[in-house]
């Protein structure tokens, strides 16, 4: 009992991070399970996000503001995929997947070109940046908000893709591309749907995000994606429900692994699990085992 009253504030911490991981872990996952394409520009969209609400706040109230970045996101996720993705969509999985990393890089330098390379500081949301206490523990209302407006998010996202006509097309393209060309789906429509959703996700997760950590820098967008890819792999990648529980995990532990005063190692214990994981389940929590027939 000791033990979670004392931590009980990296707990809080740790479901409202891991709830951020989870959004970003959803766009990665979702992408993967279409295009079998590891989206590494995916934390660079979240950095965009960012930093564009940087500057979009500075002239324009809240209200308007977050909408208009959302929008920004999930335009530049579309552009991206027709841009960088697209075309490349019969080559080689390699060649794409360095288009992934050469547009992460690109943003990166759009972003340092922009700041100078100079930290921003994120606009505080008034009703996301107030504080309250929980149990005795003080924490920003963003941690409340967090987990469950992830949770909202993620069952509405699960609804969508059992019983709507678009979501039963993203599970027969995500189970086989080729038949489900040959079958009529619209495939292009639904990696737009598929790119929209995530970038969506990712735009909301970047608000949440950047309330609690409130610098913003062109590198701002590697940890937490790189974290989310890793809770994506943990719980299955191609499986959202695993990505969401992954991303809690994650969240959680290395907040308690701060709050045991080894802040050092937090980042290192995601990819140690990560490690650990692959090793013991390669497939994840969740992933399905792949069956070669001969």
């Amino acid at each position: 009992m000791n033990f979670f009253v004392d931590n009980l504030p990296y707990i809080l911490a740790g479901i409202s991070v891991g709830g951020q991981y989870a959004l970003i872990a959803i766009g990665y996952t979702m992408v993967y399970g279409i295009l079998r394409l590891i989206n590494f520009a995916h934390g660079d969209m979240f950095m965009m996000a960012g930093l564009v609400m940087v500057y979009l706040a500075a002239d324009l109230p809240m209200q308007i503001a977050i909408p208009v970045v959302i929008v920004f996101t999930v335009v530049l996720g579309c552009m991206i995929e027709k841009v960088a993705y697209k075309p490349l969509r019969s080559a080689p999985r390699m060649s794409i997947m360095i288009s992934a990393i050469g547009v992460s890089y690109l943003l990166q330098n759009a972003a340092l070109y922009l700041t100078g390379g100079l930290a921003k500081t994120y606009p505080a949301i008034p009703w996301l940046a107030k504080t309250v206490e929980i149990f005795g523990a003080h924490t920003k209302m963003v941690t409340i908000v967090t987990p469950i407006l992830t949770l909202v998010l993620v069952i509405g996202l699960v609804l969508l893709i059992k019983f709507t006509k678009i979501g039963m097309a993203m599970r027969a393209v995500s189970r086989d591309f080729e038949t489900s060309q040959l079958m009529g789906i619209d495939i292009n429509r639904v990696i737009t749907v598929t790119f929209i959703i995530g970038s969506f996700l990712a735009a909301v997760g970047s608000v949440l995000y950047f309330t609690n950590y409130t610098a913003v820098l062109p590198t701002s967008g590697s940890m937490p994606g790189l974290k989310a890819f890793v809770a994506a792999v943990f719980g299955g990648i191609g499986s959202i429900p695993g990505a969401v529980i992954g991303a809690f995990i994650i969240g959680i532990c290395e907040n308690i692994i701060k709050g045991l005063g080894w802040t050092t190692f937090s980042n290192a214990f995601t990819f140690v699990l990560l490690i650990i994981i692959l090793m013991v389940k390669p497939t994840g929590l969740f992933g399905e085992k792949n069956i070669d027939k001969v």
